[in-house]
């Protein structure tokens, strides 16, 4: 008998890496449900700051916020919604100069108490920029500096320890594209203009040189 056969679980029993990879689905699908809940007026609030702000949206995070917010940030900007990512910790080292008049800063911290993200909303709020805390806790730093909190709190991680950021990077990614399709119905953004901001890859050949139905919805968007 070989040393795998000798340590291998009894056929009858259920493979514990699967039932590991089961439970994080499990966990993960249950965290983004139950931010169905939390779009409310709050959350109309927040899309109503970014659509009557006349800068940008400047998404800040650091660690796997930070690798959460530039795909939220991408999301926003390929959507309608002019946004660039700024690093947290960059961002105390002179980064922090990309803030303008009008901009607003989208904080990510699943704890709340991240010191590089709290600080630069604080420089932030001195200078005068609107606040949205993207956060786990909103009775934190960073929720109470913030004016506005959306909720992406999880009732834990998917992982077996219950430690990797993974139920809570995955309910902040979601509601980043909550968001962002919110502000495409509030902007009317339309096929003809995703086509316009993505003319490159095979989805820019589909929008750009479309048939049938697709070139029927486009056609009717851009008149």
């Amino acid at each position: 008998m070989t040393p795998s056969e000798q340590t291998a679980p009894p056929s009858d029993l259920p493979d514990p890496s699967l039932v590991a990879a089961t439970e994080a689905v499990r966990h993960e699908a249950a965290a983004v449900a139950a931010l169905a809940n939390r779009l409310d007026d709050a959350f109309l609030a927040v899309v109503d700051e970014i659509d009557q702000a006349t800068g940008r949206v400047v998404v800040a995070g650091l660690g796997k916020s930070g690798i959460i917010g530039r795909k939220i940030a991408a999301t926003l900007a390929s959507t309608g919604t002019p946004a660039t990512f700024v690093h947290a910790a960059e961002a105390l080292h002179g980064d922090s100069g990309m803030l303008t008049p009008g901009d607003v800063l989208l904080a990510i911290s699943a704890s709340g108490e991240t010191v590089e993200v709290c600080q630069f909303a604080h420089l932030a709020t001195a200078r005068g920029i609107t606040v949205i805390a993207l956060v786990g806790k909103p009775d934190s730093t960073l929720g109470r500096v913030a004016k506005h909190v959306v909720d992406v709190s999880v009732p834990r991680e998917a992982d077996p320890l219950n430690l990797a950021p993974t139920s809570s990077t995955t309910a902040t990614l979601v509601m980043g594209d909550a968001l962002a399709a919110a502000l495409m119905v509030r902007r009317g953004f339309t096929a003809a203009d995703f086509a316009g901001f993505h003319p490159g890859g095979s989805l820019g050949a589909r929008l750009l040189e479309p048939t049938g139905e697709a070139a029927a919805e486009i056609e009717g968007e851009a008149q």
